[in-house]
């Protein structure tokens, strides 16, 4: 099928840039995961090596994925829930995160039936807006195609 030029693009420039930048990021850490995993995961070593929760396991400083997986054990959230009271009692001391914790999450349900309160700091609050972000770009994205492509555009 023929390109037709007069047809308009269902999306402005702008948006198409930011999607664009937005699929080049998950483009970058899905091609790198495991480097950024890793560095993720030393970076949160370090900001916290000083945490109540994780002084107990003697990480000496290491910020590695090895130490972790050898000191750090599997836990469930029954483990920590003692923690998570204290944070919620209104304790302030860096318990399981040096930073402040700014607001609760409840999880969606569980197998006891009741929900988990989860802490949660505007880190991860900006995470779970930049991931919105990714997926809403991602769905822009797609959006366009189909529309573009069904305009004889491809």
């Amino acid at each position: 099928m023929a390109a037709n030029s007069s047809l308009s693009s269902p999306m402005d420039p702008l948006a198409r840039e930011k999607n664009a930048r937005g699929i080049q990021l998950i483009e970058d850490m899905t091609r790198n995961a495991d480097t950024v995993q890793k560095n993720f995961l030393s970076e949160i070593l370090t900001r916290n090596s000083d945490t109540e929760y994780l002084k107990k396991f003697n990480l000496n400083g290491a910020t590695d994925q090895e130490t972790f997986k050898s000191k750090i054990p599997i836990i469930t959230y029954d483990d920590i829930e003692p923690f998570v009271r204290r944070i919620a009692d209104g304790d302030r001391s860096p318990i399981l995160s040096s930073l402040p914790i700014s607001e609760f999450i409840f999880s969606s349900g569980t197998s006891s039936g009741e929900p988990k309160l989860i802490p949660s700091g505007r880190e991860e609050s900006n995470r779970r807006h930049l991931l919105f972000s990714l997926m809403t770009s991602i769905i822009n994205l797609r959006n366009f195609m189909h529309v573009y492509c069904n305009k004889g555009k491809f």
